[in-house]
Parts: structure tokens; C-alpha cells; sequence
């Protein structure tokens, strides 16, 4: 098991998964995820959730030989999404003394998960409730669609430790060297960003804490500088740009719409834009395309017609944005066809339906190559995005 220190008596007990191809079946982590476990020594002992399926061995082996022979007294149940939740039973058949810890939304979903009779052993927690330890005591604050509606978190008294279910979770595992904010942020935006206001309401109770340690679900203990990573889930929660910016993201069949799209980078740098961002929705991680989204202040989006609409990219990165509660950018809009181009009204529809969205008044409409009309056309819309 790694050295992870916390205190000496809360443990860390969770696991790296390294082998991994895609987190929830849909995001690439080429540094792996970690799935974090606690185990609190005291009187009573209680762990903190347990882990994914593929880590339950190591799991339960840096579990015994945290608890040196002692019992489990509590398990605590934050979030009964499978990479977390996955070993309750297992848990609960190997402890049959202990008692499940949850709110009332929490029991409901371990039956369907699980066939196990927890009669007697269920303690039913709510808003502000307490749980003693001994000298540690646990105080309860749900946090519903955080991003889903049984999650809450935990606030250690003694010791001054949220453990934070899946909030301020990053991918990667934990012997990962890289910078906490860019993969916190792809990971923030793509599972929990629909849920901005949920988050801010969580950020408004966490405010009333004293907070010495975040202890998350995935990616490492935070114990330095919170108000760092606090401001940063301020920011993303209340979906204001992180950086005055403009992600170019383009969907280019043959060629000439990836052509234009770089040019319209050139063009915005020129023009003094601080940072020019480019993604090509065809071969770049689409969870990554999102975050640059979410990232920067404004956006051009160029694609191709096809079909009589959008090239399909653009139009599956357009409907990634919406389910994430998109919101508060401006946005111009590029189209291309060779014949009778429709881009630009299929993705103005799709962008009509998010709030607070700003669409440039002037469209570049290319068709086929691009000329020295459309790069005019391209100067006087950069101009006008720049200008917004």
C-alpha cells in the first residue's frame, strides 16, 4: 500500500487503477484514476466508502492491514455510484456487527445494487447529524445531484477533514506527476458540470466549515492552499471563463473547414486575443474539447454541412455542451458547403437552446475552399467576437 499520510488515525486504504481504458465507459485516462478509501481508527472504527470492483482485493488487503485486527464498526456511504460503492456487501457479510451509515436515498439504491437484508443495520442520517467515534465525530451534509441525489459528505470535527465524495475529484492516478487543475477540471466539467447549482449550494455549506484537509473520492488529499481549489469549483460552479480566451473547435470532412479554422486562430491572435485554443472534433478527446469550452471566454465553432445539417462532431460536441448546462460564452459560428451550406443554422439552433449565449450577428459562409473574400469575412468576424 502507498504512503499516503493523512493522520495517524485516518488512514488512507484506497487503490490506483492503472489499467483502465475508459472511466465510466466514456473518458479516456491515460494516467489511470485512483479510487480513494478511508478507514478512522477509533473507539469505533468506520471506513470512509470502499472502491471499484477491480481494486477489491488490494482494497480489503490495505483495509485488514490498517485495522491490524480490529473490527469495522461503521461504514459510511457517501455515494453508491459502483467505483465507490461496489463492495458493500462484501463489507457487510465480512463484518456482520456493522452498521451502514447513509441518508434516506442512499438504502433504496444498495437494494437495487445489492440483494442484502441490512435489518438492524442501517443508521439513517440527515442534514446536520452527528456521528461519534470516540474523539473523532462525523457531521453530515447531503449534497443531492453532486452529482447524484443520494451523495453526501462528511466533515471529521476533530481532525478539521471533509471527505468530499466526489467533489474535488481529479482522474489520474496518484503517483501521477502532473498539475492538479487541468484533469480536475476535465473531470469537474464532464461528470458534474450539469450540476452547477447544486455545487454552489455545497461550496455554501462547506463555507461554514473549518476546513483543514479534503479528502475526495478520486485524486489526492488537497492540504495546502484550499482556497485555491475552492475558488476554482467557484468558478466552474457558477459557470463564469476561467481565462479571457477563444477555443477554436472545428469539424472538417476533407480538409478546407481545418484550413479555415486555422487561419481564424491566426486571425484572432493577431488581433490581440491573450490565449487561442484549437480542437479538431473529429480526432481530439472530446471530454477535453468540453473542458476548453467551459475554460474560455468565447468560442468559434466552424463545420462542415453534411447531410443538409452539421457535420456529426460538431453537432455530438454541441449536445455535450447543452447536457453540461453550458452557459455565460460568446460564441461565432463558421460554416462550409460546397453547394448549399446549413451548418450555421443547425448549430445556432442547438446553441439556441442553452442560456446566455452570445451569437456573433455576422457567420462565415465558405464554400469549398476558402478565398480571399472569406478571410475578409473571417478578419470582420474576429473583430466582432474580440469586441463582445
Amino acid at each position: 500500500m502507498k504512503d499516503i499520510t493523512i493522520s495517524d488515525s485516518i488512514l488512507y486504504i484506497g487503490a490506483d487503477d492503472k489499467d483502465i481504458d475508459l472511466f465510466e465507459s466514456q473518458y479516456a485516462v491515460p494516467n489511470g484514476v485512483s479510487y480513494n478509501s478511508y478507514v478512522i481508527l477509533d473507539e469505533k472504527v468506520a471506513v470512509m466508502d470502499t472502491v471499484d470492483a477491480r481494486r477489491r482485493d488490494e482494497w480489503l488487503s490495505n483495509l485488514e492491514q490498517a485495522l491490524a485486527g480490529r473490527k469495522v464498526d461503521y461504514l459510511i456511504v457517501s455515494h453508491m455510484e459502483p467505483d465507490h460503492a461496489a463492495n458493500i456487501q462484501v463489507l457487510a457479510e465480512k463484518y456482520p456487527e456493522m452498521k451502514v451509515v447513509g441518508n434516506a436515498k442512499t438504502f433504496p439504491m444498495i437494494s437495487q445494487f445489492f440483494d442484502i437484508d441490512l435489518s438492524g443495520r442501517s443508521v439513517v442520517v440527515k442534514e446536520g447529524d452527528t456521528l461519534s467515534l470516540g474523539s473523532h465525530e462525523l457531521a453530515f451534509v447531503m449534497a443531492p445531484m453532486v452529482h447524484w441525489p443520494e451523495v453526501m459528505v462528511s466533515y471529521e470535527k476533530s481532525e478539521k477533514i471533509l471527505f468530499s465524495a466526489d467533489g474535488f475529484g481529479k482522474f489520474g492516478a496518484l503517483d501521477t506527476e502532473e498539475d492538479w487543475t487541468c484533469e480536475a477540471r476535465r473531470y469537474y466539467f464532464n461528470i458534474v458540470g450539469k450540476y452547477g447549482a447544486q455545487v454552489q449550494s455545497l461550496l455554501k455549506k462547506a463555507a461554514g466549515l473549518d476546513i483543514a484537509m479534503i479528502c475526495p473520492l478520486h485524486g489526492p488529499i488537497l492540504k495546502e492552499d484550499l482556497g485555491y481549489y475552492i475558488g476554482k469549483y467557484n468558478t466552474w460552479s457558477s459557470y463564469q471563463p476561467e481565462d479571457e480566451g477563444v477555443l477554436v473547435a472545428y469539424a472538417s470532412i476533407h480538409g478546407n473547414t481545418r484550413q479555415a479554422a486555422i487561419q481564424m486562430k491566426g486571425i484572432l491572435e493577431a488581433k490581440g486575443a491573450k490565449k487561442v485554443a484549437i480542437t479538431d472534433l473529429s480526432r481530439d478527446d472530446m471530454a477535453e474539447a468540453v473542458e476548453d469550452a467551459f475554460r474560455y471566454s468565447k468560442m468559434v465553432l466552424a463545420a462542415a454541412t453534411y447531410d443538409g445539417g452539421i457535420f456529426p462532431c460538431m453537432e455530438d460536441f454541441l449536445h455535450h455542451l447543452k447536457s453540461k448546462n453550458f452557459q455565460k460564452r460568446t460564441v461565432a459560428l463558421m460554416e462550409n458547403g460546397s453547394w448549399a451550406p446549413m451548418a450555421a443554422k443547425g448549430m445556432k439552433g442547438i446553441l439556441g437552446q442553452m442560456k446566455e449565449i452570445a451569437i456573433c450577428d455576422k457567420v462565415v459562409s465558405i464554400k469549398s475552399a476558402v478565398k480571399g473574400a472569406d478571410v475578409a469575412e473571417m478578419e470582420a468576424l474576429a473583430g466582432e467576437l474580440l469586441a463582445k
